[in-house]
């Protein structure tokens, strides 16, 4: 695990996407954990525009996210809708 994402801050972000801090299951907390990940990677590479190793993980983890987020609005458009807008995902 990175050092960026503290214990707490990941309770936090599952306790609001997922319901409870202890769901780490919950697909919408995974999606919402992938995107401050993502985000947290971006701002790096645009300091350390080598950093190749950071770069390949930060496709991985969009690539991950994307089919999460796949995967969610098949089961469920609703919830798929709700956390695309709560995210701030596609403008």
């Amino acid at each position: 695990m990175a050092s960026y994402l503290t214990k707490e801050k990941k309770e936090e972000i599952f306790g609001e996407y997922a319901g409870d801090s202890k769901n780490t299951g919950s697909i919408e907390g995974q999606i919402a954990l992938f995107t401050y990940r993502i985000k947290s990677l971006s701002d790096h590479l645009r300091q350390n525009k080598k950093d190749y190793s950071c770069k390949r993980s930060l496709i991985k983890l969009v690539g991950q996210r994307k089919r999460a987020l796949r995967y969610l609005a098949e089961k469920d458009i609703n919830k798929y809708r709700a956390l695309i807008e709560k995210l701030g995902l596609r403008k």
